[in-house]
């Protein structure tokens, strides 16, 4: 939001002065990001740090006598954190705009929060001066979405926030564990060495030719999503596209050969072998849960989703309760639309039975 004081002349007047001086600070660094459909291509763009980019603030907006602050404010209304970049001119006559840094929750892992300030510091402050930090984009799909969450020791970039009203993360993106963490305030696991992480790659993707059926490799992938977190972006574009191609091919053959059970003539024995699962219901964890901000975008309220992986499927029959956690409704629709929810939670590197079993401890104690 854009703020002034009463009187902008003399300001308006200083910074004009300074910006016939001022110009682009030097992109030094490059960024890669994924393309916006699997299997397409990733795409490199330059930009400039910040510290480039205050080096050259600072020298001309000095000499016309302009002050740059930045400071951080809470707003428990909207639940986030917003950084407001002023210009101070010496005759008390100011502008000022807002930016919004990260939810109140990333304060609980202070990386994650100092990243997305550094993403706001640099933005904000180029825009409110008139410069540009990096390369423009002429095709509308190289937007980077605000929920894409680009990788933090590059861009810098906010932890999954997506400001009210902008589009949210699809699970049509390519996964990419380095720039897929989890939105919901937890700590990205550091990226391996190319050595270990091609290593480790490899003994996954021998494990998962390994698994027979569509539901070892669900618990499978419950397994190694924190192993699979610390890969590179090639290790796991690699495991990913292993697993998508996995899942395909043992689902289509699941559906041309007949199931055991469908040859037993004899009902009584089938059912004999089929062990009794609890499912649990309770209404007053659920309503807890929809209280929790959403898994992906961090927004309230939410509905409770049940994890349709945890256990094995049942006609008519829905997952116990113990098994939800909290979607917005717009993810919420998103992951009843996709096809593989295993996948779909991979792609945001989010593990959801463990925070589905924090959420029951909580209202269940042992």
């Amino acid at each position: 939001m854009y703020q002034s004081s009463q009187s902008i002349n003399q300001v308006a007047a200083a910074l004009a002065r300074a910006q016939a001086e001022l110009e682009n600070p030097e992109k030094a660094l490059t960024a890669t990001l994924p393309g916006p459909f699997p299997n397409s291509e990733c795409h490199s763009f330059r930009y400039a740090s910040l510290a480039r980019g205050l080096e050259i603030v600072r020298k001309s907006l000095s000499k016309q006598e302009i002050a740059t602050v930045q400071a951080t404010a809470l707003e428990p209304e909207s639940g986030l954190i917003r950084l407001t970049t002023a210009l101070l001119h010496s005759s008390g006559e100011w502008i000022a705009s807002d930016w919004p840094v990260c939810t109140i929750a990333d304060i609980a892992t202070p990386h994650r929060m100092g990243a997305a300030l550094t993403y706001a510091r640099r933005y904000a402050l180029f825009t409110l001066i008139g410069i540009a930090g990096e390369d423009e984009f002429d095709a509308p799909d190289l937007a980077i979405r605000p929920g894409s969450n680009p990788p933090a020791d590059e861009l810098g970039s906010p932890p999954g926030v997506v400001p009210p009203g902008s589009p949210l993360p699809t699970a049509n993106a390519p996964w990419r564990a380095e720039t897929k963490r989890a939105a919901a305030g937890q700590a990205a696991a550091p990226a391996t060495e190319p050595k270990t992480s091609e290593a480790l790659a490899a003994r996954l993707l021998a494990e998962l030719q390994s698994l027979a059926n569509v539901e070892d490799i669900d618990r499978w992938a419950q397994r190694v999503w924190r192993h699979a977190n610390t890969l590179t972006v090639r290790g796991a574009q690699r495991l990913g596209e292993a697993l998508e191609d996995r899942l395909t091919r043992l689902q289509a053959a699941e559906q041309s050969t007949p199931s055991p059970e469908a040859a037993d003539t004899d009902g009584a024995a089938s059912w004999a072998r089929v062990g009794k699962l609890q499912r649990r219901r309770d209404r007053e964890h659920l309503r807890f849960v929809a209280k929790q901000p959403c898994l992906a975008c961090g927004r309230s309220p939410s509905d409770p989703h049940h994890l349709q992986f945890a256990q094995p499927r049942g006609l008519g029959l829905k997952v116990s309760d113990e098994f939800t956690v909290p979607l917005c409704r717009a993810h919420h629709r998103e992951l009843h639309r996709a096809s593989n929810e295993v996948e779909w939670w991979l792609r945001l590197a989010i593990e959801p039975l463990e925070v589905a079993r924090r959420l029951w401890l909580t209202t269940h104690p042992l």
